[in-house]
């Protein structure tokens, strides 16, 4: 096949070279507001490369993650000058966060895309992939057998505990919060905190609060895995079954709700109505995590790290739909701990590698112009394809 190119870099000039090669993985620099992860660490080059692959990356694209370009050039990967370069010379593209409107243009037929899509969220993003017929493969609905997302609970495990922290910067004053100290003082009460939902940034979310030293309440409508986050924070939470009930109690009683809802695939419920958050405290504070799905306030719309908060009906909300791009060296070598393994079967296997493998089945949401995941054909009134037919 020859030489497909030179590539332009901040450390000199790579050759690459096509011959031999399998699959060609593109991992373009992330350009979602406020996000410096990256899709790839230097070690996974090295993996890309042991199986025959090669791997371009964009200039810059690991420098938010402390990852500079060098590295990837000892590991074995080529650096591109520009993202144009990236997308139009690879099979299978590798990213963080869903493509804005400015990458859904350099999209091409038949292209793979591996990344968090949360296509529910979103008809224009769906019907933008529809329309570039790619095969769009999301991190977030790859599902195990025992109903576990693998590739979201790294980044869950994350957000959960951020959750806490910007929760209580929001309860501040500065941040236009009620001037509260969420784990008290000798003689002052102790901030109160909800959670709703007791999955892994539920869980997490609660493990830091209790650990913080506030008055932390949780709700779910799984009994046992109440009783697991119970036994875990060795009973110092207080642990409530969902219903509207239960949910306009401890909303309206808290200093501080986390909204950590999770349907695989689908929007998120609306849970907190704007009628709770008016019988809340003015000052108090809404983190919703769940906001990349929808939201689970009614009130709920995206934020950015650089302007992460606004009030409404007197309540401080956090809605930062990429919580885990505040810690991108963290959550980078989290993420691609969990992604490396599934993205290694795609190169090695094409995306049809999901005909045998249940797990990444699920995951697989658009197929050239097919929606292939029932929660997203749901979510817009779109027709569903299964993906066993294609």
């Amino acid at each position: 096949m020859g030489v497909e190119g030179k590539w332009g870099s901040r450390a000199g000039r790579v050759q690459l070279d096509r011959e031999g090669t399998e699959m060609r993985v593109g991992v373009p620099t992330e350009v979602k507001a406020d996000e410096n992860r990256v899709a790839i660490t230097a070690s996974g080059v090295t993996a890309f490369r042991a199986h025959g692959h090669e791997i371009l990356v964009q200039a810059g694209a690991g420098l938010g993650s402390s990852i500079p370009d060098t590295a990837y050039q000892r590991a074995g990967a080529a650096i591109a000058g520009t993202a144009g370069e990236v997308w139009q010379w690879a099979d299978f593209v590798l990213k963080v966060k869903e493509p804005v409107e400015a990458e859904l243009e350099l999209l091409r037929p038949t292209q793979v895309l591996f990344t968090y899509l949360h296509l529910a969220a979103s008809k224009s993003l769906t019907e933008g992939l529809l329309d570039r017929r790619v095969v769009g493969i999301a991190y977030e609905t790859v599902q195990l057998e025992d109903g576990t997302l693998p590739l979201l609970v790294p980044m869950s495990e994350v957000a959960g505990r951020l959750a806490i922290q910007a929760g209580a910067t929001s309860l501040e004053m500065i941040a236009g919060g009620k001037g509260l100290l969420l784990p008290g003082v000798s003689g002052v009460r102790r901030g109160r905190v909800t959670i709703l939902g007791a999955g892994i940034v539920g869980l997490n979310a609660c493990v830091v609060g209790v650990g913080f030293g506030a008055d932390v309440t949780i709700v779910d409508i799984n009994p046992l895995r109440l009783a697991y986050v119970r036994d875990v924070v060795q009973g110092h939470v207080t642990t409530l079954m969902s219903n509207a009930a239960n949910i306009e109690s401890a909303v309206s009683e808290a200093d501080l709700v986390i909204c950590a809802v999770l349907i695989p695939g689908a929007k998120t419920p609306r849970l907190v109505s704007r009628k709770h958050l008016s019988q809340m405290e003015d000052g108090s504070a809404l983190v919703d995590v769940a906001v990349d799905q929808g939201g689970c306030a009614e009130t709920s719309r995206p934020t950015t790290h650089h302007a992460p908060r606004y009030v409404e009906h007197g309540v401080v909300h956090y809605c930062v739909s990429n919580m885990p791009g505040a810690v991108p060296h963290t959550s980078t070598y989290a993420l691609t701990n969990a992604t490396m393994a599934y993205a290694l079967e795609i190169a090695d296997r094409g995306w049809k590698a999901a005909a045998n493998d249940p797990a990444l089945a699920s995951g697989v949401n658009i197929v050239e112009g097919r929606v292939t995941h029932p929660a997203v054909a749901d979510a817009h009134g779109l027709k569903h394809t299964p993906l066993d037919r294609l």
